[in-house]
C-alpha cells in the first residue's frame, strides 16, 4: 500500500509539467485527460500521456490516469490505448462522473478482458469519481461494483452543478463559503462519501481547493476532510502539496500518545483489565483501534520504524 495523501493533477498534453511533477513531494501523480485538456487536444494528450508513462521515470510515485467521460467519445479509447501499452505502470485509473454501478461494472469488464488478453499479472486499480446527486445516490452499489475499486472521490464542481448549488470557487471548494451558507454546506455529500468508502475498506479521496495562493483557505478545508476521515486530497498545484502532505501526516504528538494508549492498553490487557485510565481519561477498546489506526499509518509513511509488538 502507498501514501495517498496527495494527488497531483497534471494536464495531460503537458510534458513540461509531468517532468516537473516527478520532483514534487505528491505521493501519486494524476495524468488528466479529462477535464484540463480541450477537446481538440484529446488525442494528442492521450499519446503524450502513454509517452510519459512509458519513458519518464517516476520512482516510487502512484502513477493514475483520468480517463473521459463514459459519455463522451474519448472514454474506450483511452483505456485501450493506456492498459494494452503501459499496465505495468500504473496504479489505477480514475473514472470521473460515475453515476452508477453499471459505469464501473463496464470499466471493470473492459479492464479484465485487456488484462486477461496479455496476460497481465499487474491489477490496476479503480477509483470512482461521485460528481452528481445521482452518483450520490448509487454510491454504495457503486462501491461495491467491483473488486477492483481502489477509493472514492468527492467530484464537487459537477456536483455543485448537478444540484444547483452557487459556487464560489471556479472548483467549488471557495474561499467565500462563509458568506452564503452559515454551516459546511458539503458536510453531507462529504460524509456520505466517506462513510461508504470505509464501510467497503477504499480511500476517500476530497476535491481539490481551487484558489491555488490562498493557503489558509486550503489548510481550512483539508482541514476538514481530515476530520471527517478522508484520506487524501487532489491538488491542482505544486504550492499546494506541502500543506496537504502535512495535514493528512500524524504530527509527533499524535504518533507519542497512540504509543501512550497502546501501550497502556496492553497493560490491563495483562492485568485482566477492559479499561485503563490514562492522564486522567479512560481509554477503552475504540481509543486503542484509533490508536492502533494512527500507528500504522505512522509506519506505512515511513515516520516511524516497524515495531509489531505494539499491535499485538
Amino acid at each position: 500500500m502507498k501514501a495517498n495523501r496527495t494527488i497531483l493533477s497534471v494536464p495531460g498534453h503537458n510534458l513540461k509539467m509531468h517532468q516537473k511533477a516527478i520532483s514534487t513531494a505528491a505521493d501519486v501523480i494524476m495524468l488528466d485527460l479529462e477535464d484540463s485538456v480541450s477537446w481538440e487536444q484529446k488525442s494528442d494528450a492521450r499519446i503524450q500521456v502513454l509517452d510519459s508513462i512509458n519513458t519518464l521515470e517516476w520512482g516510487e510515485k502512484s502513477l493514475s490516469v483520468r480517463i473521459n467521460s463514459l459519455d463522451t467519445a474519448f472514454a474506450y479509447r483511452d483505456l485501450l490505448t493506456i492498459l494494452e501499452n503501459s499496465i505495468y505502470k500504473i496504479d489505477s485509473i480514475v473514472v470521473p462522473k460515475v453515476n452508477s454501478a453499471a459505469d464501473i461494472h463496464f470499466v471493470s469488464t473492459l479492464m479484465d478482458q485487456i488484462q486477461i488478453h496479455f496476460r497481465q499479472k499487474h491489477t490496476v486499480k479503480i477509483e470512482a469519481s461521485i460528481e452528481s446527486a445521482q452518483g450520490l445516490n448509487n454510491i454504495d452499489s457503486i462501491a461495491k461494483a467491483s473488486p477492483r475499486m481502489h477509493s472514492l472521490v468527492f467530484g464537487i464542481a459537477d456536483y455543485t452543478s448537478s444540484i444547483g448549488a452557487r459556487m464560489t470557487s471556479i472548483s467549488g471548494h471557495g474561499e467565500n463559503e462563509d458568506d452564503i451558507y452559515p454551516g459546511h454546506r458539503w458536510h453531507y455529500p462529504m460524509s456520505k462519501i466517506v462513510m461508504t468508502a470505509k464501510c467497503y475498506n477504499l480511500l476517500a479521496i476530497d476535491a481539490p481547493y481551487g484558489n491555488y495562493n490562498d493557503d489558509e483557505g486550503l489548510k481550512k478545508t483539508t482541514l476538514m476532510a481530515s476530520a471527517l476521515g478522508y484520506d487524501g486530497r487532489w491538488a491542482i498545484h505544486p504550492n499546494q502539496i506541502a500543506t496537504i502532505n502535512k495535514i493528512f501526516t500524524p504530527t509527533r504528538e499524535e504518533i507519542e500518545r497512540a504509543v501512550k494508549i497502546i501501550e497502556a492498553a496492553r497493560t490491563a490487557k495483562k492485568s485482566g483489565m477492559g479499561a485503563v485510565s490514562l492522564e486522567g481519561r479512560m481509554v477503552d477498546q475504540a481509543s486503542v483501534r484509533i490508536a492502533k489506526k494512527l500507528w500504522k499509518r505512522a509506519i506505512h509513511l515511513k515516520l516511524v520504524p516497524q515495531d509489531e509488538s505494539l499491535h499485538k
